[in-house]
C-alpha cells in the first residue's frame, strides 16, 4: 500500500486530522501501520486500535498473519501493549482489551506492566530501536475522544466521548457497559444476555434515571 492509500485508509479509523467516509479493512491498515515505521502513525495507533475494535473491525491473529517479518510481528505485539498500556494509565476499560490478554505470554504481561510504568512516569516507550513519547500519545488519543462526535442509534449524541467511556467504565463493568449500549442501539440481545440485562443492569440504568439522585450528584459537585 501506498503512503497515499495509507492516509486515506487512516482517516477511516479515527484519528482527528483524517476525515473520510468510505470502507476500510482496518486489519490491513494496522498491519501497513506497523510496517510504515512512521512515529506519527505508531503515536497514533492506540486510537487506531480503539476506533477499530469499537466497530467490530479488528481482529488481532489476522493482523499478525499480515506481519510475514518477525520483527513486524514483534513491534505490532507491542504496539498493542502501550496502547493497553495507556487505556489502563487513562482509565478506560474495554471488553474487546481484556480479550486480547489471551494472546500475550507472561514476558507479554511483564512487558505490558512495565510500559503502564513507563507511562505512569512520563518516560518514553522503546519498541525494537523507536522510542516514542507516552506525553504525546496520550494528547493524540485525548483530542481524538475530545473531539469525536458519535451517535449511538440517533437516541444520544456523545460530545465528549472521553468523559462519556471515562462514565461508563465507573458505573459499568465491561460486560455490562457492553450490554447498556447493544441497547441503546438497540440491538438483539441473546437469550443470556436478556436475562441479565435485566436481573443486573437494567437495576442501575432506573437508579440513573432517578431524577432525585441525579441533583444530589450535581449538588455535590458544585461543593
Amino acid at each position: 500500500m501506498t503512503s497515499k492509500n495509507l492516509l486515506e485508509q487512516l482517516r477511516l479509523l479515527g484519528l482527528p486530522f483524517f476525515e473520510v467516509e468510505e470502507a476500510v479493512n482496518a486489519n490491513l491498515v494496522l498491519a501497513d501501520v506497523v510496517r510504515s515505521r512512521n512515529m506519527r502513525f505508531w503515536e497514533g495507533f492506540p486510537v487506531l486500535l480503539a476506533n477499530s475494535a469499537r466497530r467490530g473491525i479488528f481482529d488481532y491473529t489476522k493482523v499478525k498473519s499480515e506481519l510475514k517479518n518477525p520483527s513486524d510481528r514483534k513491534a505490532f505485539i507491542s504496539l498493542v501493549l502501550v496502547s493497553l498500556a495507556l487505556y489502563k494509565f487513562i482509565g478506560l476499560k474495554f471488553l474487546w482489551a481484556d480479550k486480547l490478554h489471551k494472546y500475550f505470554s507472561l514476558k507479554e504481561k511483564k512487558i505490558l506492566r512495565d510500559y503502564w510504568e513507563d507511562i505512569k512516569s512520563g518516560y518514553s516507550l522503546s519498541i525494537g530501536d523507536k522510542s516514542l513519547s507516552a506525553e504525546r500519545m496520550i494528547s493524540i488519543f485525548n483530542s481524538y475522544f475530545q473531539r469525536t462526535e458519535e451517535e449511538l442509534s440517533d437516541l444520544i449524541s456523545v460530545k465528549d466521548e472521553f468523559s462519556f467511556e471515562r462514565a461508563l467504565s465507573c458505573l459499568f463493568s465491561p460486560k455490562q457497559k457492553e450490554l447498556f449500549l447493544k441497547k441503546v442501539r438497540r440491538e438483539k440481545l441473546t437469550k443470556t444476555e436478556r436475562e441479565y440485562y435485566s436481573r443486573v443492569v437494567k437495576k442501575k440504568v432506573m437508579a440513573l434515571a432517578n431524577e432525585r439522585l441525579h441533583r444530589l450528584a450535581q449538588k455535590l459537585l458544585e461543593e
